[in-house]
């Protein structure tokens, strides 16, 4: 039972974020202003907004122009819920300071996916809140990792994997002049050092390289893409920071085992 309950707290978190990023897109005040249909500007009532239920319930389109309403809403609400629910499991967190610390970094990192996948670019909106969060937060003493297994990583690596991992983007950023890799996917590892720390860091990037590299090789089969389209980095980068999050150590064990 409290299983689910996290589950449907991550839908209606999902919800909030599925305003949040449209009022990004539209650059509309995120705090005022009533939920509205982002195709005919109708306000919404409260059985509306019901996550997944809604949407099934009104078959994908809105209740009052019959407009198709677009699958990035119920996604981000079973995934915020998927991973709000993944991370209490994986790391058994009855810390509700660590437990908020997760699931608000997950919020963030779900924003920037979708963001920077439909507009190729990190907003610094949400960027930046994230990077302080992360930085007050790991300034704090006697946080714990993992349901008290093993010491939050000390301050001093999370910096060192957060200044490594981005001076070496800074650099692929600086010599191609912003053609290979935007200033936002900077700021973003920078953001990705701070919450994995190294070596966990490493393990994302390798992750993100790998992925995007598929990916890519699959949109320029089905001539979707050419070589020379542009394709949103941010999204590969998130991916890799959760599959570091969940099997970071034991990848990293895995591998140092072969040497």
């Amino acid at each position: 039972m409290f299983q689910i309950l996290i589950f449907l707290t991550g839908l209606i978190i999902g919800s909030f974020l599925n305003c949040l990023i449209y009022r990004l897109e539209t650059n509309k005040n995120f705090v005022s202003g009533r939920s509205f249909c982002p195709l005919c500007s109708h306000k919404l009532s409260f059985f509306d907004l019901i996550p997944i239920i809604s949407f099934l319930f009104l078959k994908g389109r809105c209740r009052y122009c019959g407009k198709k309403i677009s699958w990035q809403y119920p996604l981000v609400e079973i995934a915020t819920g998927l991973l709000f629910l993944l991370i209490f499991k994986q790391f058994q967190i009855f810390n509700l300071l660590n437990l908020f610390y997760y699931w608000l970094i997950t919020s963030f990192l779900i924003i920037i996916f979708v963001y920077d996948l439909k507009h190729y670019l990190i907003p610094d909106k949400v960027i930046y809140p994230a990077i302080a969060i992360a930085l007050i937060f790991n300034f704090l003493p006697h946080q714990i990792f993992e349901g008290g297994a093993n010491q939050f990583p000390v301050f001093k690596n999370l910096i060192l994997g957060a200044l490594a991992s981005a001076g070496f983007f800074f650099l692929i950023w600086f010599f191609s002049k912003g053609k290979a890799m935007g200033f936002g996917d900077v700021k973003l590892v920078f953001f990705m050092g701070l919450f994995l720390g190294f070596p966990k860091i490493l393990a994302a990037l390798f992750f993100s390289f790998i992925i995007g590299a598929i990916i890519g090789m699959i949109l320029l089969v089905l001539k979707k893409k050419t070589l020379k389209s542009e394709v949103p980095f941010g999204p590969f980068l998130v991916i890799g920071t959760f599959i570091s999050l969940f099997f970071g150590d034991k990848i990293i064990s895995w591998y140092l085992s072969f040497l």
